[in-house]
């Protein structure tokens, strides 16, 4: 009977991830045609993207519930690092990179170095969104309007918006089409197959309606096949890249998995994320693709479609590739449907507001954010500067602040007591014995000085020795000095140096 029942709840599993991850697959495959073009790759290299890394994932991953492939930040992050590559090497660049990627996040796996997915603050994670927001909107405007334009993304932006002569009116109500058709239907309800019933009706423009704008045109049916010939002259450029889309796009992955993880009162492992989605990459570089991430979209239409495991993710790979051989029949979508689902999925990721907000919390951690936020506008396409440098000013804060002792003091008779707060570490060293040595001479009348540790948050060795030499000092002078108060995680430091109880 137990075992009846262990088979029924097997079955019904089995159904329920079928189920989802062909749902999954259904408005994948428009997805990863539209992110393509957004990465600058040709639109079917979108298609092997989110086939073969939702494959190679699923064999790895902690949440059942996330869907990898083509992702908007990600295909921007990897048109900015390949923005200095030329055809005919960019193709093939691109699954170099994916590749890099794929090692990077899978080392990081191995290593349990998970926690470094909260290397990215807040600020810089605000602020580059945002910014990535009105960059990927930004070029999917011309294709919107109809309009066609060389130049930088905010070049082709602008020229597109006042050049109103050029525009398409076919191309123009497609998008406002799309637009809504997308919108409505995260409202009416988030299986509701919008993005797929979109694309629908801009085929059916397409053929009846003699729509005369720019389409995806043909795409190749070819059998997936291994690539090895890379670009590897190219690895010293792609590198620095490669490591930025590894840490900065899995801060997508970490995201959904910590609200299903919550939702579903599961525990997630970030590690085993880091090593399925360093995985999702390689097999992507290796079957022509190029970067991938997770999907909240999908992994929402994942989860809402009630998948059970990490196989509806294998489901979807399946389904795509099983779909291939039909592709053709989007040969005659019009672009301006695959803006408009671009548009749509990223408008959301422009939070203004929430950069005020932060600056009203904290001016610095505010002064990040927007720094990172115009810096990532500024530097289009190569944004991964942009990343590298909020990281750079986040830490930097952190030092400053961490640097920053605070100290009390006060005389008992002739004994002083002096009383640290915040973290002595060889970055604040120096301003320790500074202070001390100012609190010395302001009470030379002293012969006993007590140190009272309880406000230290830690001591690494080279505070340690200099607190070391600060007493010796001392004691050479006549000056008893005690410690009193040694926390937990100090005391191995202070035993060890001194071998004091």
């Amino acid at each position: 009977m137990a075992n009846d029942n262990q088979n029924k709840i097997s079955k019904r599993i089995a159904v329920a991830d079928v189920v989802a991850g062909i749902s999954v697959a259904l408005i994948a495959i428009p997805q990863a045609l539209a992110y393509a073009e957004l990465a600058g790759m040709p639109a079917h290299t979108g298609l092997y993207a989110v086939a073969f890394a939702t494959l190679a994932a699923a064999f790895f991953a902690s949440s059942p519930y996330i869907q990898a492939g083509p992702v908007a930040t990600t295909s921007l992050l990897t048109f900015g690092v390949l923005s200095q590559i030329a055809s005919p090497s960019y193709v093939a660049a691109a699954g170099l990179l994916a590749i890099i990627v794929g090692i990077v996040r899978i080392a990081i796996g191995l290593l349990k170095f998970g926690q470094i997915a909260y290397l990215l603050s807040q600020p810089v994670i605000t602020g580059f969104i945002s910014a990535a927001g009105i960059l990927i909107t930004a070029s999917q405007i011309p294709t919107a309007l109809g309009v066609t334009i060389d130049g930088s993304i905010l070049h082709k932006t602008l020229y597109s918006l006042v050049a109103v002569q050029e525009w398409q009116l076919g191309a123009l109500i497609l998008t406002i089409t799309t637009i809504a058709i997308v919108q409505l239907g995260k409202r009416i309800h988030p299986l509701f197959p919008s993005v797929l019933l979109a694309v629908v009706f801009g085929l059916l423009i397409s053929k009846y309606f003699h729509y005369t704008g720019a389409t995806i045109g043909e795409i190749p049916v070819l059998k997936p096949t291994v690539n090895l010939d890379f670009p590897f002259h190219y690895l010293k450029k792609l590198l620095i890249g490669g490591v930025i889309i590894a840490i900065v796009g899995f801060s997508e992955a970490a995201s959904i998995a910590r609200t299903y993880a919550t939702l579903e009162r599961k525990h997630w492992n970030p590690n085993q994320e880091f090593i399925a989605q360093g995985a999702a990459n390689i097999a992507s570089g290796l079957f022509g693709g190029f970067p991938v991430g997770a999907s909240f979209s999908r992994s929402s239409v994942n989860y809402n479609a009630g998948a059970k495991t990490r196989w509806s993710g294998f489901i979807t790979g399946l389904a795509v590739l099983a779909m291939l051989p039909f592709v053709g029949i989007f040969a005659s979508l019009p672009k301006a449907v695959l803006a408009a689902i671009i548009i749509a999925s990223v408008i959301s990721l422009v939070r203004i507001s929430d950069l005020i907000q932060l600056y009203k919390y904290s001016k610095h951690q505010g002064s990040i954010a927007w720094i990172t936020f115009f810096l990532t506008l500024a530097l289009a396409p190569e944004i991964e500067l942009a990343v590298l440098a909020g990281i750079s000013l986040s830490i930097l804060q952190h030092l400053r602040r961490e640097s920053t002792l605070m100290y009390k003091s006060w005389q008992d008779g002739n004994g002083l007591h002096i009383e640290p707060h915040g973290v002595m570490w060889f970055g604040s060293a120096a301003i320790m014995e500074e202070e001390f040595l100012r609190i010395i001479a302001q009470n030379p009348e002293v012969n006993c000085i007590h140190f009272h540790l309880e406000g230290i948050g830690r001591i690494d060795l080279s505070a340690a020795m200099t607190l070391e030499q600060i007493i010796k000092d001392a004691e050479k002078s006549g000056i008893k000095c005690q410690l009193h108060d040694v926390p937990p995680m100090a005391k191995a430091w202070v035993d060890r140096v001194w071998g004091r109880k």
